[in-house]
This record gives C-alpha cells, sequence and structure tokens, in this order.
C-alpha cells in the first residue's frame, strides 16, 4: 500500500514545485517594474524640496512678482542636483500663464518625467496666489 501512494505524491510534489517557480517569475517581475516608478518619485521629492526652501522666507513669489526668470533659473540651477533637467510654468489663480520666458536648463532627453505641483502665494500687501508646475528628468 505503501508503494501506491508513493506516486501520487510525487505528482503533488511536482505540481507544488512547478507553482512556486510560478509564483517566483511573477513576483519578480513585480519587482523589476516598480523599481522604474522610484526615480520619478524620487525626483518629485528632490523638486518639492528645492520650491519648499525656496518659498519658505517668500523669494519664490518674489521672483515671480518680479518677473526675474533668470534668477530662478539660477537659483533653481542650485538648489537641485547635478544631471537634473527641469523645466518651470508658473500660472496665476486663473490658470493662465505667467512666465512667458522659458525657465528650463536643458531639454529633457529621458523617459521618465517628474512633476511637481506647487501652490505659491504672495507676501505682498496684494494677495496673488501662483500655481507652479515643476518638470523634473534625469539627464542622460
Amino acid at each position: 500500500m505503501k508503494g501506491r501512494n508513493s506516486g501520487q505524491i510525487r505528482i503533488i510534489e511536482a505540481f507544488l514545485a512547478i507553482f512556486i517557480v510560478f509564483s517566483a517569475v511573477a513576483v519578480s517581475a513585480n519587482l523589476t517594474t516598480k523599481s522604474a516608478s522610484s526615480t520619478s518619485n524620487g525626483l518629485e521629492a528632490i523638486g518639492m524640496q528645492a520650491l519648499l526652501q525656496l518659498d519658505f522666507d517668500g523669494s519664490l513669489a518674489a521672483y515671480i512678482a518680479a518677473g526675474n526668470w533668470s534668477g530662478l533659473r539660477e537659483t533653481l540651477n542650485l538648489l537641485l542636483p547635478a544631471g537634473v533637467v527641469f523645466n518651470l510654468t508658473v500660472y496665476d489663480s486663473q490658470m493662465r500663464q505667467v512666465n512667458m520666458e522659458t525657465v528650463s536648463n536643458g531639454a529633457f532627453n529621458s523617459q521618465e518625467i517628474a512633476l511637481v505641483k506647487y501652490v505659491c502665494t504672495s507676501q505682498s500687501p496684494v494677495f496673488r496666489v501662483y500655481v507652479v508646475y515643476l518638470y523634473l528628468a534625469v539627464a542622460k
């Protein structure tokens, strides 16, 4: 009787081994696709930190209100790490573009582009709201 059950156990063992191998392949395929989005999440965090640092003392709104786009470009170049390409667009409260001059430090050659949306208010007596779109990519 013991000899008759050994064949069935070997078949069940083979099915379990196949199940484990296919499960490992499925899990590893999901892990590789998630690593691609982690770079964009890192870029979003870097961009948000740069905008928060700029807006901490009100200089972001001051650059925008004065139309000092070259100063804003140079400040972002200093705040963002080397090798990160950015493009900044500013809109007013009615979503009309404020900057007609390009605020960028290069062309996007990357497939992965991160977008940081940031709302900024002026500290002057005249209350103004600006919506800042900061596109980031890693230069290749």
